[in-house]
């Protein structure tokens, strides 16, 4: 079993209505700079990211009323939905945590550099914890949009 901590943190995932109106107070109120932002119709989401003194800030917005964060929202409202954690070789990670006993979902494997899975909030006192490496699961990924860009992801 590996030791040390699972991973360092790459960004936190806030759930909002809409993005454009959440936007106004991360940017006019925290002083947060506007990084990027993107489309995952597959997904049904909308995400803006903002880099706030080095934390990586993801506003979703869902993309009608089939997206998980439509859902959601109805149930519990805006606020935080996800931290995300970079992991050195996240697959082999995972298998351990599966051993320990830990609930582990929505494993998606986007190339051979990028992989990505949940640690359920069952299993982590009810945090959805994303862990993985590479684009488009990291914000930190060099293969990400730069500033102002807008992109379609998958």
């Amino acid at each position: 079993m590996a030791s040390g901590a699972l991973g360092s943190l790459d960004h936190i995932g806030i759930a909002v209505r809409s993005v454009d109106k959440a936007r106004r107070f991360f940017e006019g109120a925290l002083g947060a700079r506007f990084k990027f932002e993107a489309r995952n119709e597959a997904a049904g989401f909308r995400l803006l990211v903002f880099d706030l003194n080095g934390l990586s800030l993801e506003l979703l917005e869902p993309l009608g009323d089939g997206s998980f964060l439509h859902r959601f929202l109805e149930q519990r409202g805006e606020g935080f939905h996800h931290l995300t954690l970079q992991v050195d070789d996240p697959k082999a990670r995972i298998a351990e945590l599966k051993e320990q006993g830990v609930r582990v979902v929505g494993e998606t494997e986007w190339s051979p550099t990028s992989y990505e899975a949940f640690i359920s909030p069952r299993s982590s006192h009810g945090v959805l914890i994303q862990i993985g490496s590479g684009y488009p699961t990291l914000d930190s990924d060099s293969a990400r949009p730069g500033p102002g860009d807008t992109k379609v992801e998958k």
